[in-house]
């Protein structure tokens, strides 16, 4: 057990453990989309532990969950986690999972279930540290925001509603526990996804006739798979990265198709601008090409030397027992919206390990759940101390 007075004892690491199994058996997986089940368990384990929680249904069935410790004048900080996770995928024959996925199994000190990892165990691990903190009786210089979204994977809607209703007013920094494998992350990529349309004209297969979209969207794609942006490059998130993740065209087999359609997900470091990357890809195009921005999200860096950035690295530090390195990731979270809008530092600290998301028989130790809400004590302690 980590030597931090924020450590859980025995009676907490059972609590929380029992929390994540609750949020994990709640399914909630986008698309399609629907977290209202374990938005309201979430809502309603806060209000019998003691917090003032409050719901935000945007959207049918998509609502955001929010709880503040009540502190002083200082800004706040503010514990972000998001409730949707991946979908299941194929479960069954070469695919099936070996644990249930909505089961929360424990086997060898590891939980199993989607959203173990990406992140239901960092929200599960934020509510602990709160928790404790709150019964620590520690006056607090500013309050400690509890910030639970839905929709973080389509396009971080609850993320966007939280800033349009200016619920997180007054903050001074953000913490994130998506996964880092307990690692401090302080840079992640932007995601630009586009949508690219090929046009030709429809004509009967046994006449030969017609101009073939299918055919020109295939030239398109054989033109950027090999990424024109790989050139562009962080010292914290490598280089920028292209990938054609869906495709479709054509409405019946004896008839040339006249549209074509696929998608990109280019995510960007900085210096990369929208603008500079549809110039680039345009240049690569073809008559009858034509490519619209679905959604943009901008990479956000944290100032290394930010105060707060120091108090999160010594909370992992103190922990982990080991210096660690800051880091990067490619992958984007909702402070890509979040940290632009409020214009505060934001680190991402999680106990779900790199490169977990959205995998198969998805896992996260339960050590690395306790050391995350230690950490995330340490950090609200020291950051909100009066």
């Amino acid at each position: 057990m980590s030597a931090s007075r924020w450590a859980l004892d025995e009676s907490a690491q059972a609590e929380v453990t029992d929390l994540l199994i609750g949020l994990i058996q709640r399914e909630s997986p986008d698309p399609p989309g629907n977290e209202a089940e374990v938005a309201r368990f979430l809502a309603s384990w806060l209000r019998d532990h003691g917090f003032d929680a409050v719901t935000d249904e945007f959207a049918p069935d998509r609502i955001n969950v929010l709880a503040r410790i009540v502190g002083g004048p200082k800004p706040a900080l503010i514990f972000s986690a998001h409730t949707d996770t991946m979908p299941v995928g194929n479960n069954e024959g070469s695919g099936a999972w070996n644990h249930d996925p909505f089961g929360a199994n424990v086997v060898d000190g590891k939980l199993y279930g989607r959203g173990a990892a990406d992140m239901k165990s960092g929200l599960a691990a934020m509510v602990a540290a709160a928790l404790k903190l709150k019964a620590s009786g520690q006056a607090l210089g500013g309050d400690l925001i509890l910030a639970f979204s839905a929709g973080e994977s389509s396009s971080c809607l609850g993320a966007k509603r939280m800033i349009e209703r200016g619920n997180l007013k007054g903050a001074g920094a953000l913490l994130v526990s998506e996964p880092s494998s307990l690692d401090l992350l302080i840079a992640e990529t932007g995601a630009l996804w586009l949508d690219i349309t090929a046009t030709g004209t429809p004509g009967h297969a046994s006449a030969g006739g017609g101009e073939n979209a299918i055919l020109k969207l295939m030239n398109f794609l054989d033109a950027v798979r090999n990424n024109p942006f790989a050139d562009q490059t962080h010292p914290l998130l490598g280089a920028a990265s292209l990938a054609i993740n869906t495709i479709d065209g054509g409405s019946a087999v004896n008839l040339t198709p006249d549209t074509a359609r696929a998608a990109l997900d280019i995510r960007t470091v900085p210096g990369m601008t929208t603008n500079g990357v549809l110039s680039a890809l345009h240049t690569l195009g073809r008559p009858g090409i034509t490519i619209a921005v679905r959604d943009e999200k901008p990479p956000v860096v944290a100032d290394a030397d930010d105060p707060f950035i120091a108090t999160c690295q010594a909370a992992v530090n103190n922990v982990c027992g080991t210096a660690k390195a800051l880091g990067g990731v490619s992958y984007f979270s909702d402070s890509c919206v979040l940290a632009p809008a409020l214009g505060v530092p934001r680190a991402i600290i999680g106990p779900g390990e790199l490169g977990m998301s959205g995998q198969r028989n998805e896992w996260v130790a339960l050590d690395a759940l306790y050391d995350a809400a230690a950490i995330f004590g340490e950090i609200a302690s020291v950051y909100l101390g009066d």
